[in-house]
């Protein structure tokens, strides 16, 4: 009897798939002919001048996924824009620093390489590149039999940008009587969807049959990079807060001084149409808060004489408004009123 040599891929992990892949990614990188700083993509690291316009350059980093948003992908079987929320998540955390993205990473974790599902995740992190302007440089596609179930999947980011010392948003700006502006979301973004999907189960809701659903459901998170970064280089905002995570009141604290307090009228905020379907699902107030962003994605906080000038640098779409207000005391956010469902 003769014994048939094991292999690589018949463990489960096919590496010329893999490097077809990366041929695939090189290909889509270079359509910038003469824009490109760089081309490293298969390299084992990511070379990256960098910008001389900088005087005092400091570097950040970012790091974020998508969640379980994924689950939502998976089940419609679309793949086109988690990549956007995926470079979404971490420029608009690098951004509440005052830091231009530079170079953008990826980190794709699979049971089996399937090439359109790849492609399509990678066209949406190449687009979410374009609109933060910066450069998908490289990353790592993982090909993991036995750790994830058949069709599943994980996705990781990884930004770094750069900032000039003196155009570092610190927390010491912050100032009392400024102003907090509530900048739309474009949904959910990547935040809530465990419970999303908990509700979906527990109602029977067949996803696949509701096209408005499946819509807002995979909408991709807002990025806030061009208008922001604009403004902040005409000194027109002294802070900012990415609602991620933990809502309102825990990501606004993360930036305000020992010494100041914020309120928040919750009768102001403009609720998008999908909050409120959830909200109608036996969802408290409170949970709602603490978990999704409630149609405010991003927040500012400004000299009141700033406003006119702030709103001018947004598409009507995405026009910030007056939420609240910065006064003295021990760094809390106080969440006032309640909010208007209807």
């Amino acid at each position: 009897m003769s014994k048939k040599n094991l292999t690589y891929k018949k463990s489960g992990v096919n590496i010329a798939a893999a490097d077809n892949f990366v041929k695939f990614i090189s290909r889509l990188n270079t359509k910038d002919k003469g824009k490109k700083k760089f081309s490293n993509i298969g390299g084992f690291g990511s070379i990256t001048s960098i910008p001389k316009n900088f005087k005092k350059p400091k570097i950040v980093a970012c790091t974020d996924g998508v969640g379980t948003k994924l689950e939502i992908a998976n089940l419609l079987n679309k793949f086109d824009t988690i990549g956007i929320d995926l470079v979404a998540m971490s420029v608009n955390d690098l951004i509440v620093q005052g830091a231009t993205p530079l170079i953008f990473l990826d980190y794709i974790s699979i049971n089996k390489i399937k090439a359109s599902k790849l492609k399509s995740i990678i066209k949406g992190i190449y687009k979410g590149c374009k609109i933060s302007n910066c450069e998908l440089t490289g990353g790592e596609t993982a090909e993991m039999p036995g750790t994830y179930e058949k069709n599943k999947f994980d996705i990781a980011g990884f930004a770094v940008g750069i900032v000039d010392e003196n155009k570092i948003l610190k927390k010491n700006k912050i100032k009392k009587n400024d102003l907090v502006l509530g900048i739309p979301s474009s949904g959910l973004h990547s935040n809530g969807y465990s419970l999303v999907r908990y509700i979906l189960k527990k109602n029977k809701i067949n996803l696949r049959k509701n096209k408005k659903l499946k819509k807002d459901l995979l909408e991709p998170t807002k990025i806030y990079v061009k208008e922001i970064l604009e403004l902040n280089n005409k000194g027109l905002i002294n802070g900012c807060a990415n609602i991620t995570g933990g809502g309102l009141a825990d990501n606004i604290k993360r930036i305000i001084p020992d010494d100041c307090n914020i309120e928040i009228d919750l009768k102001k905020i403009v609720i998008s149409q999908i909050f409120k379907w959830i909200k109608k699902h036996s969802i408290s107030d409170k949970e709602m808060l603490k978990t999704f962003n409630c149609g405010v994605g991003f927040c500012l906080i400004i000299n009141p004489k700033n406003l006119n000038k702030v709103r001018k640098f947004f598409s009507k779409k995405y026009k910030p408004y007056v939420i609240g207000r910065v006064f003295k005391g021990n760094r809390k956010v106080k969440l006032n009123g309640a909010i208007n469902w209807k």
